[in-house]
């Protein structure tokens, strides 16, 4: 017989007092523009599930995938930007 049995870390991980820190959420405000380019991208892709794309809906999926890479090394550029000093 086996029996079920909860295991407290799991259960109690999730309270609702623990908030994320100030660094989780400057962090996530520094992804920022790279989820919502990625949601851009993923709704561009839904539009065409049930049809065939269409010129137009490749050249949103195409806009949509440049502008999710280029939110990407925005991103990267910055961040190598703080560690090297802006210096090059």
């Amino acid at each position: 017989m086996n029996h079920i049995v909860t295991v407290q870390d799991a259960v109690t991980a999730f309270q609702p007092w623990m908030e994320p820190t100030d660094a989780e959420l400057d962090a996530i405000e520094q992804e920022m523009p790279i989820i919502l380019a990625d949601v851009d991208l993923l709704d561009a892709h839904i539009m065409t599930l049930d049809r065939i794309p269409t010129e137009l809906d490749n050249r949103r999926i195409r806009r949509a995938r440049r502008k999710a890479l280029a939110a990407r090394v925005a991103l990267l550029n910055r961040a190598d930007a703080s560690t090297t000093g802006g210096v090059a």
